[in-house]
Parts: structure tokens; C-alpha cells; sequence
């Protein structure tokens, strides 16, 4: 009679192990996990449940990111990547930097050269870029683009280094590329914080002729750090009263302009 009563309960426990889908006991009134009389863990069933031979899944994201997502992430390559680290470590070598230039830059491709300008712009190592740049110049795919000048000028200008910064700017001038307002706010914040309100006066001049319509980040550049140059704050905010009627400008109090 043991023998018996053994069997079935082992056949009975086969049955549940083979059955795809464990069905909830008469007992469990909620739709949740529950165990058993025999210790086994019943799963909730599934709607519609999954054709013969199917296997049991579950019908929510578990919240890890998909295969997607991770290869539309742009990552830079060995060679640019050994192309940076050559190029930080030579800088203060003259001699060998341009060696390394020659036996490992310029042989990159384009991917390579523009996924290099972008990191040393972004590490800040803005005479490396400019050296960068004058290579990819040279190259037969390159193209005049006003972005990649615009990077550039704004990295100089940022670091103060306004000689430079208007050698890169006449040479997109003479390829016939007009900066934006932004390049314009940079560079003319760059001149003022060089102490040279005169040379930021020359590019406020210029942006006026600019084809494209004027915004308002330059002129709030120039109002700001023209407060200890009176004469020339007041040329650059009647114009930009003429050119923005119904935009206002905050005047500081007269002792910032040491006249009482």
C-alpha cells in the first residue's frame, strides 16, 4: 500500500514538472506566485497562453538595455586613440612631434583625423587641434566647412589665444565661410577678456555687415564688457535698441562708470 501511495506521488510530481505552465492552486485567490502541496513554485499562467511546446516567458521588460542602444554608441578607434596619446606626450618635443605627425597622423583616415580634432578640442589641447587641422587641410577629401572652423576659433578664443584665433578666422574668411552669432559672441568675449576692447569693437563692426539677420547673445556680450568703456557701450546699445525695440537693457549705476 506504501509502494502504491509512492508511485503516484511520483508520477503526480512528474506530470507538474513536465507541464509547461504550472496552474495556480484552488487556494490562491490573487494572481501571484504561490507554492504548492508538493514545494514547487507555481507561476502565474499566461494569456494567451503559448501554443504546444512553446516555452513559458515573461510579459514585462526586465529594464537592461537592448543590443541596439549599445551599438549606435560611436566609439573612437585604436588608431585615433593611439594617434591622441602620441600627441599629448610629444608636445613639448618639437622635433619628435613632427615625426609622429608624419609616421602615424597623416596616414589616418578621415574618420580617424576628424574623431582626433574632436577629442583635443574637447581635452582642451587647442594647439594640437590647430596643428590636427592644418593636416586635413592638405588632404584631397577636405572640404571648407564652417562648423569645423567654428570649433576651432571658439576653443582659441576661450584660452585667450586671439592671435591665433584670427589667423584661423581670416583663412575662413578667405574660403568664403561666415561665422554664425555665436562664433562671433565667442570671439568677441575672447577680445575683452584679452584686454582689447578695440580689436572686439572691429568684429562688432564686421557682424553688422554679416548676410544673416543679427541675434541678440553678441550685442548682450558687448554690453557686458563694454561697462568701463562708456563711449563705445552707448554705440552698441543704440543700435541694438534699433534692432530689438522690445528687449530692454539693464544701465548699471553711474559710479560703475566712475562718473558721478
Amino acid at each position: 500500500m506504501a509502494a502504491n501511495s509512492r508511485a503516484l506521488l511520483a508520477r503526480r510530481i512528474s506530470l507538474l514538472l513536465s507541464s509547461k505552465v504550472l496552474p495556480f492552486s484552488s487556494s490562491c485567490c490573487c494572481r501571484c506566485s504561490s507554492t504548492s502541496n508538493y514545494g514547487l513554485v507555481l507561476r502565474p499562467s499566461v494569456w494567451p497562453p503559448p501554443p504546444p511546446g512553446a516555452e513559458w516567458r515573461r510579459a514585462f521588460h526586465d529594464g537592461r538595455p537592448r543590443g541596439p542602444l549599445w551599438r549606435s554608441k560611436k566609439l573612437i578607434g585604436k588608431e585615433a586613440l593611439f594617434a591622441i596619446q602620441g600627441l599629448k606626450r610629444f608636445k613639448g618635443d618639437e622635433e619628435r612631434l613632427v615625426e609622429f605627425l608624419k609616421r602615424h597622423v597623416a596616414r589616418l583616415l578621415k574618420a580617424d583625423k576628424l574623431a582626433v580634432l574632436g577629442e583635443l578640442e574637447r581635452q582642451e589641447e587647442v594647439d594640437l587641434a590647430v596643428k590636427m587641422f592644418r593636416i586635413m587641410q592638405k588632404d584631397d577629401w577636405y572640404k571648407p566647412d564652417v562648423y569645423m572652423y567654428k570649433d576651432l576659433i571658439v576653443a582659441l578664443a576661450k584660452f585667450k589665444k586671439m592671435d591665433e584665433a584670427m589667423v584661423i578666422w581670416g583663412n575662413m574668411k578667405d574660403e568664403n565661410l561666415f561665422p554664425d552669432s555665436q562664433t562671433y559672441a565667442e570671439v568677441i568675449r575672447g577680445f575683452l577678456s584679452y584686454g582689447s576692447p578695440s580689436d572686439a569693437m572691429n568684429i562688432y563692426e564686421e557682424m553688422k555687415k554679416s548676410p544673416d539677420p543679427p541675434e541678440e547673445l553678441p550685442f548682450r556680450v558687448l554690453l557686458k564688457g563694454l561697462l568701463p568703456h562708456p563711449l563705445l557701450r552707448n554705440r552698441v546699445k543704440r543700435d541694438f535698441e534699433e534692432l530689438f525695440p522690445e528687449r530692454h537693457i539693464y544701465d548699471p549705476p553711474e559710479e560703475i562708470f566712475g562718473m558721478r
